[in-house]
């Protein structure tokens, strides 16, 4: 079941929710450090993370799924959101570099049909960050905290759930171990609580953040026991950006690199 967007642009509007998105734009960074001219797209509320990307990617869109609602963001400037069927995205396929999702994959009803789709928009050599709730954090189990809507994962239940609908995990990691409260002690101990969970607090983390690339099927032709025959055997592999600019390169009469 969705969040509805207003209670999302409440809770991120207070202290607690400026101190969560702050966190969650840090561990971002560390997965992704640059998306210089690249497309980038957020389904969910992904809005308070997509800041930092807005000017350094060549297209930032933010993307709300109807039964969630939107809100027009950035406030300044020209709209970048847009109120979507998440089984049915209004883009072209293979167009978007970077995809993030957050308060999205806890929540969706149609969870498979919505990954395809999201495979379906990635380019050949995208990336995508799966922000969700963990089952042992206490961001999934207090009312007040946005991430206890929806359905939490365990780190291994969230790997294998990409690798069922064709996407190959590549790195994990995990964000906010501070509790979901209002305390003024705990708002400025947050940054040293995140840096002490990183290192010793492991799995009671409130969210994993997972990066996955999309896999394709190539197939690699093999020669049969009889001459006339060939056997054709796909074999599974991640799409690089270097395997995009070789279909580009084809396409336009030139010779593939070596």
């Amino acid at each position: 079941m969705w969040s509805d967007v207003l209670d999302l642009e409440e809770f991120y509007g207070s202290t607690l929710g400026q101190m969560t998105a702050r966190l969650l734009r840090a561990r971002l960074r560390d997965v992704w450090p640059n998306v210089r001219g690249e497309a980038v797209l957020g389904l969910g509320y992904a809005t308070p993370l997509l800041r930092p990307f807005v000017e350094e990617a060549s297209r930032t869109l933010a993307f709300m799924p109807a039964q969630q609602g939107v809100t027009r963001w950035p406030r300044e400037g020209r709209n970048h959101t847009a109120l979507v069927d998440e089984l049915d995205l209004p883009l072209p396929d293979r167009s978007m570099d970077r995809v993030l999702l957050v308060h999205a994959i806890e929540c969706t009803e149609q969870l498979r049909p919505m990954l395809r789709e999201i495979w379906r928009v990635m380019a050949d050599g995208g990336r995508m960050i799966v922000v969700a709730p963990t089952r042992a954090g206490l961001w999934s189990q207090i009312d007040r905290s946005p991430f206890y809507q929806g359905h939490p994962y365990s780190a291994g239940q969230l790997a294998a759930l990409l690798r069922a609908n064709m996407f190959a995990p590549l790195r994990q990691t995990r964000a906010l171990y501070m509790p979901p409260t209002n305390s003024r002690l705990a708002m400025r101990m947050a940054p040293t609580v995140e840096r002490f969970g990183q290192r010793w607090l492991g799995r009671f983390a409130g969210v994993s953040v997972i990066e996955s690339g999309k896999q394709l099927y190539a197939g690699i032709a093999e020669r049969a026991h009889t001459p006339e025959l060939m056997v054709v055997r796909p074999k599974l592999r991640i799409a690089s950006s270097r395997d995009t600019q070789a279909a580009r390169n084809a396409k336009d009469g030139e010779a593939p690199a070596s």
